[in-house]
């Protein structure tokens, strides 16, 4: 036997119109998909897809549609059967069936009576290859009779007896809804002892005065019509016998009077159901509905139970006041005994209802279509169950098969037909009828014997993309009969698929498990079977995976802050991924706070609403990543409160707290606070503090205080506000526990001592009336104390003291109760007096030309007459010794802590006559001076010469200028000036040294090479040694015929760079003529100043007699230099503290360079020399191509 492939919808997306084949095989048929072309071609027995329900009930009033729709291959044809015989709808003006369908139409607007067709209809879809039925239809029409007229008499109810109100409402169909109302159509309240029963029966467990009244109508609404159908209303009137008047005792019999009764209450008596036991029987799957409705007085409780064993959980309920039980969707198990048990004070009574659960009909396996190869074999199993158990019975195209026509394939073994080598013949529809005295089942399966050749029905060429290292699945949905084989290629050439690293499934789908970016290609697909052969090709690509390879991070961040959430992303080229962000897996707030970028996500001014987990979601059309982060909003912690005291002694107290939110940051410790509002109100003191798991405190506590506490906390963000205050508690007064702190005693003059405290708090009075005793003596003298007793001072002045005595003192506090503790003593001096003599024996050592040191002899501690802080040399310069020339005096000092006698003083100049005396300083200032003493320094090394200028340059020789030292620190002996030549590498040449006198002060240096830069070292020299250099340099002029040897062994007209520099030259000048001729037609003036010199070489530009700069044109009104860079002021001086070269300035990092005429033309290179400090700029000779620069 071959396999057979049973058929499911796999359901696709909108764009694909095909359906596949299902992943699903069983061994007795072969499934058609719902190709819509494929159906178009292949033969199917009819199939019901339509019908109406089998209990129709109608309107009356509309016309009657009885449906039924099917489909097969071909169309089906219809017929109709009604209450067991054939329906000939042609003979009927009022019916007709609608085109292309089943579906019947009884006109019953036009004059028909729905009444005259009620009955069982049945319909029949049959073609070539079988007939299908639909279930039996009972059509009935709606009904909504009226009531019945009737007479209603009073009910008369004495209070506290049970009443019944009867709707008995008309029999309709189906059946009414029933409620209970007034004349003003308002519902008539109900409650656990008014209530509606099931049958519509108002039910009063007892009856209270406020029961009377004459509108209790019962009203029925008929659904299916939409009427609503009025009882008559009934009156009720309810009385008490203590009420009881003439006029009603006249209305009322004999007997009844005899029997009534005053109010009493009485135990439970069940209402509905009567009797101790009943029974209920429902069906499998309905709602099972058990009513207790119990009188009383008091209204009685309802409480049930199921006897030996539970309620079904999540399928009960208790409606009006727990008097029903509501079981949805019974089954067999709920089958048993439940008990309601009404119970009141005086007692209960209960019911128990014989629950038996019946079941229709229902499927267990429903025969299923079956489509067989010719010669293939099936089974149809028909498989129901029900209580009682269903009888099945087959039928064959509507007819019962046991008188259908025969078919030598077909057995039928009860709830199974089984067919052996089928053929096109047996197809046929089946009819499978399982049914009991609940119901029936009706079920179709048809047997449809085709021969075709193998369809695919995937798209060609399809393509799939996947995400590398995941499944890719192929499909290659297809038909055929028999049942084709699949088989699949990859290439265009390659050879069948097979191995661990493919999974074929049944339905021709080829899975690779485990996708690689080289499984990239186009894979083959091909059907083949005894009729045929096809084949279709699919196009798969494998994408790189989406990855997160910056993923948000925790944060922590303070409230109204800043934070921000990176997640940067890798991903395929070729897929456009979007970003989400969520928090707490939920769209962000709407809040233009939170700005999202390409790869972040920003937000500002943080709230403790934004707290939560964060997730970054990247989504691609073929995979999804994600990665989330948390964000904890922290802050100062809420103050604490509900402050409390408890415990209050005189000196201790306990306060306890309630914390407030910590605000994600957990509290370190709580600080706590107190304000005396008897002495300082509204000032709050520190207390003490605790930590933060501690919510209570012993405080200590001081007399004679009206204590509040606050309370604190501190987190690692910050402190909380303070709580609010505690209640107020005040202290005992007492004796003060300490006296002042800080006494002290200082003498402010000669003849005085003043003694000072630091005065007590507030809180540290202890009691009312606080004061001090002041109380002193001499020291070492036998004296007694002297006391004076002084409020609301820190300070008390004794006077007529000897000078700079010392004195024993002590302050005691005492208020209205008593004194303080004894207190300490202490010693304090009178006032102090100026020093009476100077320190003598002073002598100086010289120790250099700028340090010198002085000794002198400590003064008798009688005569300082005070505290001795120390010593004063006073010091000045009296003259310079090289110039013999005096100057404003200016006197130094020098403070020489302690008892010390000897100090150095530094800073002296060289070669100078200095004076000093000494001075003994105390308290009160300082004593008369020392003879001043006098004494020189030696000399030392010259500063700097003050300026070197190099003018005059010619072929061969420079004429240098320049200025004695500032400070020459002695007798200048001569001048030392260095020399060296420089060349176009800027390597130094070798140095030459030459002495100079001191008295000259300019000289010229001759036989030097021509177009030659030199470097010039100048410093004075006394006879301690050189003193500091300025350095210089300057150029020699060209030599004409040299130039223009240079100029034939280096053509420079042929070099690229002067082309240039002379096309930027004459186009300059070009712009200077143009700008020239305008200002000339506008009338203004162009003065010109020639510079001429009388050098004979016309080429060479004069320079200037007073500056040595060469002579150009420049504007009259602005004499800048033109060049930005130039290298030396107009002067060429130096100034001295500047001059600072070095040979190594010129060995390395010098980016200048000479041309091959000598002149420098760093400044055109594109590179600057290091430029120095201003005024520190040496002189430079141009040459004449720098000349012509200068002037562009």
């Amino acid at each position: 036997m071959q396999p057979k492939i049973m058929m499911k919808k796999k359901s696709v997306s909108a764009s694909k119109a095909s359906l596949v084949l299902f992943l699903c095989q069983m061994i007795s048929a072969l499934d058609v998909p719902l190709d819509s072309k494929l159906l178009e071609e292949l033969s199917q027995p009819p199939t019901i897809t339509q019908q109406s329900p089998k209990d129709y009930i109608v309107d009356p009033r509309e016309n009657i549609v009885i449906q039924c729709e099917a489909k097969g291959k071909p169309p089906p044809s219809f017929s109709w059967t009604r209450n067991g015989t054939h329906f000939d709808i042609d003979k009927d003006a009022q019916v007709t069936m609608k085109p292309n369908s089943g579906t019947l139409v009884i006109n019953i607007m036009n004059g028909g009576k729905a009444e005259a067709y009620e009955g069982v209809y049945q319909c029949t879809a049959r073609n070539e290859r079988g007939a299908a039925i639909s279930n039996n239809i009972v059509i009935r029409p709606s009904r909504s009779p009226l009531w019945t007229k009737e007479r209603l008499e009073p009910n008369h109810v004495r209070e506290g007896d049970s009443l019944v109100l009867h709707c008995r409402p008309p029999v309709g169909l189906p059946p009414p809804i029933i409620f209970w109302m007034d004349n003003a159509f308002q519902r008539l309240p109900q409650s656990e002892r008014v209530s509606q029963g099931l049958n519509g029966d108002l039910y009063f467990s007892n009856v209270q005065p406020e029961d009377t009244r004459e509108d209790y109508i019962c009203y029925a609404r008929f659904n299916h019509t939409q009427t609503i159908q009025q009882k008559q209303p009934i009156s009720v009137k309810v009385f008490s016998m203590d009420s009881l008047n003439d006029t009603i005792a006249a209305n009322l019999s004999d007997t009844d009077i005899y029997g009534a009764k005053p109010v009493t209450e009485r135990q439970p008596v069940l209402l509905t159901p009567t009797g101790s036991t009943s029974t209920k029987v429902e069906l499998r799957g309905n709602v099972l509905l058990l009513e207790c409705i119990a009188a009383g007085l008091p209204t009685p409780v309802i409480r049930w139970i199921k006897e030996g064993g539970e309620l079904p959980a999540n399928r009960t309920f208790f409606e009006n006041f727990k008097k029903t039980l509501k079981i949805i969707d019974v089954s067999e198990a709920d089958s048993g005994n439940y008990k309601c048990i009404a119970r009141n004070i005086l007692g209960s009574a209960h019911h128990v209802i014989s629950v038996t659960v019946k079941a229709a009909p229902y499927w267990i396996t429903a025969p299923r279509n079956l489509v067989l190869s010719p010669g293939e074999d099936g089974t149809l199993i028909c498989r129901a169950n029900g209580n009682p158990k269903p009888n099945i019975s087959w039928l064959a195209n509507g007819v019962p098969i046991a008188i259908a026509p025969e078919d030598p394939s077909r057995k039928v073994d009860g709830d199974t037909i089984i067919f052996s080598h089928v053929q096109e013949r047996s197809s046929a529809v089946y009819q499978c009828n399982a049914s009991n005295e609940y119901g029936y089942l009706l079920a179709n399966a048809f047997v449809n014997v085709l021969a075709e050749p193998p369809r695919i029905l995937t798209t060609t060429n399809k393509l799939y993309q996947v995400i590398a290292d995941s499944p890719a699945l192929l499909d290659c949905a297809y038909f055929g009969s028999p049942k084709p084989e699949i088989e699949w290629f990859k290439g265009v050439k390659g050879s069948i698929l097979r191995g661990n690293e493919y999974i074929f499934h049944d339905n021709g789908t080829l899975e690779i498990p485990v996708a690689q970016k080289d499984s990239t290609g186009t894979y083959t697909c091909v059907a083949r079977n005894e009729l045929g052969k096809i084949q279709n090709e699919v196009h798969l690509e494998v994408k790189d995976p989406t990855m997160i390879i910056k993923q948000p991070e925790y944060k922590v961040i303070q409230r109204y802050g800043q934070v921000s959430f990176e997640c940067i992303i890798k991903h395929d080229s070729t897929l456009l991924p979007t970003v989400i962000w969520l928090k707490d897996n939920d769209a962000l707030p709407d809040d233009e706070r939170f700005l999202v970028g390409k790869d972040n996500l920003t937000i500002m001014n943080v709230t403790d609403k934004d707290d939560g987990t964060y997730t970054c979601i990247v989504n691609t059309t073929l995979d999804s990543v994600s990665a989330s982060a948390v964000l904890t909003v922290v802050a100062r912690p809420n103050p604490p409160f509900d402050l409390e005291l408890t415990g209050q002694l005189e000196r201790s107290v306990e306060l306890s707290w309630i914390p407030g939110d910590e605000n994600n940051s957990p509290i370190t410790n709580f600080v706590i606070e107190y304000e005396d509002g008897l002495h300082e109100p509204g000032v709050w003191h520190y207390q003490t503090e605790v930590p933060g798991t501690q919510t209570t405190v012993q405080l200590k506590l001081s007399p004679y205080v009206n204590y509040s506490f606050r309370v604190i906390a501190v987190n690692e963000i910050g402190r909380s506000q303070p709580s609010e205050p505690s209640e107020q508690y005040l202290t005992k007064s007492a004796n003060p526990d300490e006296n002042p702190s800080n006494v002290q005693g200082i003498g402010s003059e000669p003849d005085n001592l003043v003694i000072t405290w630091e005065s007590l708090k507030g809180f540290q009075s202890n009691g009312p009336g606080l004061q001090y005793k002041v109380s002193w003596r001499q020291k070492d003298v036998d004296d007694e104390w002297t006391s004076v007793i002084v409020a609301n001072v820190s300070k008390y002045i004794v006077s007529g003291t000897p000078t700079f005595v010392p004195y024993e003192i002590k302050v005691q506090a005492l208020n209205d109760l008593g004194y303080a503790p004894e207190p300490s003593e202490v010693i304090g001096h009178s006032g102090e007096d100026l020093p009476m003599v100077a320190p003598g024996n002073v002598q100086v050592h010289v120790i250099n030309s700028t340090l010198a040191k002085v000794h002198w002899d400590p003064v008798p501690l009688k005569t300082v007459r005070g505290h001795l802080q120390g010593y004063k040399v006073y010091y000045w310069k009296v003259q310079s010794l090289s110039r013999r020339s005096r100057r404003h005096v200016e006197k130094k000092i020098l403070t020489f802590r302690g008892n010390k006698t000897f100090g150095m003083l530094p800073g002296l100049e060289p070669y100078s006559s200095y004076k000093l005396n000494v001075r003994v300083v105390n308290g009160k200032g300082e004593g008369p001076a020392s003879p001043d003493k006098v004494f020189k320094t030696p000399e030392g090394v010259p500063s700097s010469p003050s300026f070197l200028k190099i003018t005059n340059p010619t072929l061969d020789s420079l004429t240098l200028e320049w200025g004695s030292p500032t400070h020459p620190n002695g007798i200048l002996i001569s001048y030392i000036l260095k020399f060296q030549p420089i060349n176009n590498t800027h390597e130094l040449g070798p140095l030459v040294e030459i002495r100079i006198p001191a008295n000259e002060s300019s000289m010229i240096l001759k036989n030097l090479n021509y177009s030659t830069r030199y470097k010039f070292y100048f410093n004075a020299q006394t006879s301690v040694g050189s003193g500091s250099q300025i350095t210089e340099e300057a150029v020699t002029i060209m030599d004409e015929g040299k130039m223009a040897m240079a100029s034939r062994q280096v053509d420079i007209a042929t070099q690229g760079w002067f082309i240039g520099l002379m096309c930027a030259v004459a186009l300059l000048i070009l712009i200077l003529l143009i700008v020239c001729f305008i200002r000339r037609n506008k009338g203004g003036k162009y003065p010109v100043k020639e510079k001429e010199d009388a050098h004979a070489d016309p080429e060479i530009q004069p320079m200037k007699e007073d500056d040595g700069t060469f002579g150009e044109y420049s504007d009259a009104e602005d004499h800048k230099p033109l060049k930005k860079g130039s290298r030396t002021p107009s002067d060429r001086t130096v100034k001295k503290e500047d001059s600072d070269d070095s040979l190594v300035d010129y060995g390395e990092g010098v980016n200048g360079q000479f041309n091959e005429d000598g002149s420098f033309i760093g400044q055109y290179s594109g590179k600057k020399e290091k430029e120095p400090a201003e005024g520190n700029e040496s002189s430079e000779a141009p040459s004449p191509v720098n000349a012509m620069n200068s002037f562009v």
